[in-house]
């Protein structure tokens, strides 16, 4: 650091800001304006003004070596430039300064400390140092400009204007003094804003830019901004003091109120509202039958409240705490009727169809019966959206005579919305699973954990992990909220989760749920799903008799198949709604003749057909072959196709194929290659030729390994020449070996190849035992072939195929 950056100076006026009282509108020397060389003192965050009164401290050699020159002359006259930062470690010093006289001096150790005050600007020309201090040679700074005199006149009266309106929010007792001091310095236009200047409260840039100013008008433009801001700023504070003076105003005389009621109170024999609410509280604590470590727990939480002031913070939080805790049903519970007939009635009340779904539910509720005191099972019902998983969970509830509550997972990512908040932070507040307990009112209601496989995790926890003690029937006995930090018993408690997808549930938390599979209706189903209950909630809901809205069998099926795409009846269920809202519109003008809704009705009603889904292709050209797939959905078909491509080589793949499905394609392609003489192809094929497969639609992602035999049956079919049966569809993964595994969703896709007109279906043998879910129906209307090897898919598909098939393969037709 030089000398220069190292000098340290005191900024303000004699008397400080805003107090410019001290100022002389005469100052001593005002006749000494010769040309000539004094001594110069830098100084940084400051900037000297003329006709003011500041002080400086001389701290460093060559400033206290400047001042000592100036006191040995008989002006003691100096000069006073600012240093101004070019960047964060650079300066240079201002070309305009001030020239000063010291009306004081006062040593203080090795400081010297000094009054100055300004007599006129100066323009320092050059500045040399003789070897102890700096020396300035200046020139006074003149004045440009012919100014209007009497728009010099108006600006100085706007200006003393506003002095006087700052004034009276600063000094309002010094008004009159202070007035009289910039009036007599009025005669001088720099005089007037110097003094001004003063008063305010300037960076060190803003001073600078104003002691540079050469034109009067100019510089009392630039004092008149400063004072409106001033005035501007000052306005709002003393809002802000008001407010804040009368919002404790507001506090004390609450504060003096409330001790007045206490005493009134005491006097006449009367409790306050806090001790009324301790009261109360503790006369609910004698009364339930709270286990000895819960009461003993909130007898410490009630002695605590009884000794805090109702205002403090802590009064509330813990009234809230006791509150829970009494309301929690530690010992309360409804006793289960668990009748087997009654309960079926219930179910098929409330759902049509799923008739394997409630012989599993019956099963369960069956072993409760026999085994009260048993662990209750955690169920999981897993299927697409709107099959009646969660009806069915509040269904059971109304067959056992448990209370329902639920609580939704779907996008949960704070570990602390199922195991609540620790009482030491602002708003805690226990968690999803204590607080509906509470609503429930009991210690045994079934909770439906909804969505359980779209939890999230992040910073804050996982809770998919505070579930792992919640559903393990040897650890949720004891299970601890953080906000209630006390064992609460969920061992009683029944949970049924649901979920749309197994893929995202973490293994331990999988592991301790039984998954029943909810596949999804039929056409015939959904009709039915229909009459009984969809068509009556919609006509309620839109204020219409039955009598005036009749749906007919085909427009229901025109409905189902062309209007909605999904394994539930929730798009169908909306279908229906706007079909009752617009026969509403016309009932509620007028018109009550009755109306039956046709299938020809449906485009004006609802526009055109919305999904139109595959159809069998009676001709399939060769390469091509029915795939079956399942998606959240539901099933679907999908149509593999293949062409040769001469002269190249490889394989491509198109239509967005996931992973998993573009190695099936690979192994399929391997396995036909490896068995080309058994299936009757040419190897050399193979060489000279490169192959493309495509799955439509090419807009649709699309991965899995079930499509294994049919690009193996797509490519054999290709290679030969022979097309396959247009007829069949299939599913299945196969191994390098030729074996055909088993895969899921067998429902789904069955009643998908079933929509398509598909009549012979080939599954692989390890899923016959899935046979057993489907409808009579559909086991009547389809051929199912059971495949424990490619050559066995190969023969049912593609009749004209020359091999002899060693495999095994058993035809089951119903």
């Amino acid at each position: 650091m030089t000398d220069r950056e190292s000098v340290t100076s005191a900024s303000g006026s004699l008397t400080g800001p805003h107090e410019p009282g001290s100022s002389t509108s005469e100052p001593a020397g005002t006749a000494i304006l010769e040309t000539g060389r004094l001594p110069l003192i830098p100084v940084r965050d400051f900037v000297m003004l003329p006709y003011v009164l500041a002080p400086i401290v001389a701290s460093q050699p060559n400033t206290i070596a400047a001042t000592e020159s100036a006191l040995s002359t008989a002006e003691k006259t100096l000069i006073v430039a600012t240093e101004k930062s070019v960047d964060e470690s650079e300066s240079e010093l201002a070309t305009i300064g001030v020239k000063v006289i010291i009306k004081q001096m006062r040593r203080e150790g090795t400081e010297i400390q000094l009054i100055v005050q300004g007599i006129e600007r100066v323009t320092i020309k050059s500045m040399e140092s003789n070897h102890s201090h700096l020396v300035a040679e200046f020139e006074p700074l003149a004045t440009s400009g012919v100014d209007d005199e009497i728009d010099i006149e108006a600006r100085k009266r706007v200006v003393l204007e506003l002095a006087s309106q700052m004034l009276q929010l600063t000094h309002p007792d010094d008004v009159l003094s202070i007035n009289g001091v910039l009036s007599a310095a009025a005669g001088d236009v720099f005089h007037l804003v110097f003094l001004i200047a003063s008063m305010l409260e300037l960076h060190t840039e803003q001073a600078q830019q104003l002691l540079e100013t050469t034109k009067p008008v100019d510089a009392l433009t630039r004092i008149q901004k400063m004072l409106q801001r001033e005035i501007d700023v000052l306005q709002v504070k003393v809002q802000i003091d008001e407010l804040t003076r009368a919002e404790i105003s507001g506090r004390q005389r609450e504060m003096v109120l409330r001790e007045q009621l206490r005493a009134i109170q005491q006097e006449l024999g009367e409790q306050s509202p806090a001790e009324s609410e301790a009261a109360a509280l503790r006369g609910r604590l004698e009364q339930s039958e709270l286990p000895g470590h819960v009461n003993e727990e909130v007898a410490r939480e009630l002695r605590r409240l009884e000794q805090i002031d109702p205002a403090a913070p802590d009064y509330q939080i813990i009234k809230s705490y006791v509150e829970l805790v009494l309301e929690l049903p530690w010992n309360k519970s409804t006793s289960d009727s668990i009748d087997l007939d009654e309960a079926l009635k219930i179910l098929n009340t409330d759902h049509f169809g799923l008739e394997a779904i409630k012989d599993r539910i019956i099963e369960h509720l069956a072993v409760m019966k026999l085994n009260p005191n048993g662990h209750a099972p955690i169920l999981c019902f897993f299927g697409p959206p709107g099959v009646g998983k969660t009806s069915l969970g509040q269904s059971i509830a109304r067959a056992i005579g448990r209370r329902f509550e639920r609580i939704s997972l779907g996008g949960m990512h704070d570990e602390s919305e199922l195991r609540g908040h620790r009482r030491t932070y602002i708003g805690a507040m226990p968690g999803g699973i204590i607080q509906a307990i509470r609503r429930a009112e009991v210690n045994n209601p079934l909770l439906m954990l909804d969505e359980i496989d779209k939890l999230g995790r992040d910073f804050r926890g996982d809770p998919a992990a505070a579930l792992l003690e919640i559903l393990d029937p040897s650890q949720n006995a004891t299970f601890r909220d953080n906000y209630l930090n006390m064992p609460f018993d969920l061992s009683k408690t029944m949970f049924i989760a649901t979920a749309n997808s197994l893929d995202t549930i973490p293994g331990p938390l999988f592991d301790r749920m039984e998954i029943i599979q909810l596949s999804g209706y039929t056409d015939e189903e959904k009709s039915e799903i229909a009459k009984r209950y969809l068509i009556p909630r919609q006509l309620k809901n839109s204020g219409i008799s039955k009598e005036l809205l009749k749906f007919s069998s085909k427009a229901l099926t025109e409905l189902i198949s062309g209007y909605t795409r999904e394994a539930g009846v929730r798009q169908l269920e909306r279908a229906l709604g706007k079909v009752a809202r617009k026969a509403a519109v016309r009932v509620a003008k007028g018109d009550t003749s009755r109306i039956t809704i046709k299938a020809d009705d449906l485009p004006e009603l609802l526009g055109q057909r919305v999904h139109r889904p595959e159809r069998m292709k009676k001709n399939l050209s060769p390469g091509t072959a029915t795939g079956l797939a399942w998606t959240e959905a539901g099933g679907e078909v999908l149509f593999v196709e293949g062409l040769l491509l001469p002269h190249s080589s490889g394989l491509q793949l198109t239509g967005q194929l996931g992973g998993v499905m573009q190695e099936s394609a690979r192994a399929a392609q391997s396995f036909v290659w490896s068995h080309a003489e058994e299936l009757g192809i040419d190897p050399t094929i193979f060489q000279s030729n490169g192959v493309h497969l495509h799955v439509p639609a090419g807009a649709t992602p699309k991965d899995g390994p079930s499509a294994g035999v049919t690009m193996a049956t797509a490519l054999t079919s290709l290679y030969t020449g022979n097309a396959v049966r247009g007829d069949t569809a299939m599913t299945g993964e196969i191994t390098l070996g030729g074996e055909v595994l088993p895969i899921g969703g067998v429902k789904g896709k069955v009643l998908a190849a079933r929509a398509a007109g598909i009549r012979q279906i080939i599954l692989p043998k390890a899923n016959e035992d899935d046979l057993n879910e489907l409808p009579d129906g559909i086991r009547k209307d389809i051929h199912f072939v059971l495949a424990g090897h490619v050559k066995d898919v190969l023969k049912a598909a593609i009749p004209e195929l020359k091999f002899h098939a060693t495999g095994s393969m058993r035809e089951i037709e119903s």
